[in-house]
């Protein structure tokens, strides 16, 4: 569902006027309906940016919102959810391919926990008396940058490894043909070099002559293909 507004009328909100970037969408994910409010007031206070912010008051109900709705930008998620906490819900996504990031809210710092979901890929554990009307929003957009640039770096990265195994695929692809080409060739010589050492008419010596000439020019462009390959 929307994050419920009648606690805060729409006119108690400062408008957001010729704003260039696009909303950042955000799943708050809170049984909690006092800070569902208060975390919407938040973030619609912060100057110069836009969100949209969608609530569900527990784990099912946002799986079933992040697989249906792919505009989802980042996840502020409660731990203590009714029926499951937050590590059980943060490994379902997981599972299910769902990388949108993830921001911890709690009441009570724990840090065994902090620890824990750090390990399975969450961005942040915040203490929700620290996410204040700026604090929150800067850390939601200090993440995404974050994941980001984590992001191109790992597209650089999977670019250069494909760029390697082509390379080395044209090296070897490379190294089959000039061996498939120099066995015969290396026959065709040996037999032109037999037959001129026989008498042979003009024109059996013409014909004898282009085809070790043609030989020649085989072998350096072979020997060009090798330079290719050994070079990368």
């Amino acid at each position: 569902m929307y994050l419920p507004t009648r606690q805060y009328p729409e006119e108690h909100f400062p408008k957001i006027r010729n704003v260039k970037q696009a909303p950042t969408t955000v799943l708050l994910v809170d049984d909690d309906l006092a800070y569902a409010n208060l975390a919407q007031q938040n973030l619609q206070k912060f100057s110069g940016r836009k969100f949209n912010i969608l609530w569900k008051q527990n784990a099912d109900t946002a799986v079933d919102e992040l697989q249906r709705n792919k505009s989802i930008d980042i996840i502020l998620m409660e731990y203590y959810l009714p029926g499951k906490n937050g590590l059980e819900l943060v490994k379902e996504l997981r599972e299910r391919k769902i990388e949108t990031p993830i921001i911890f809210l709690t009441t009570t710092k724990d840090i065994r926990v902090a620890i824990e979901a750090m390990k399975i890929g969450v961005e942040e554990y915040l203490l929700k008396e620290e996410a204040s009307e700026t604090f929150l929003p800067r850390t939601i957009f200090n993440i995404l940058d974050k994941v980001r640039l984590r992001k191109q770096i790992a597209d650089a990265e999977r670019n250069r490894i494909f760029a390697e195994r082509r390379s080395q695929a044209i090296r070897e692809l490379i190294v089959a043909i000039c061996h498939e080409f120099n066995n015969p060739l290396t026959a065709i010589k040996l037999t032109a070099d037999a037959m001129t050492r026989q008498g042979l008419h003009q024109k059996e010596k013409q014909a004898v002559a282009e085809i070790s000439a043609d030989i020649q020019t085989i072998e350096r462009k072979i020997r060009k293909l090798q330079n290719l390959g050994e070079g990368g």
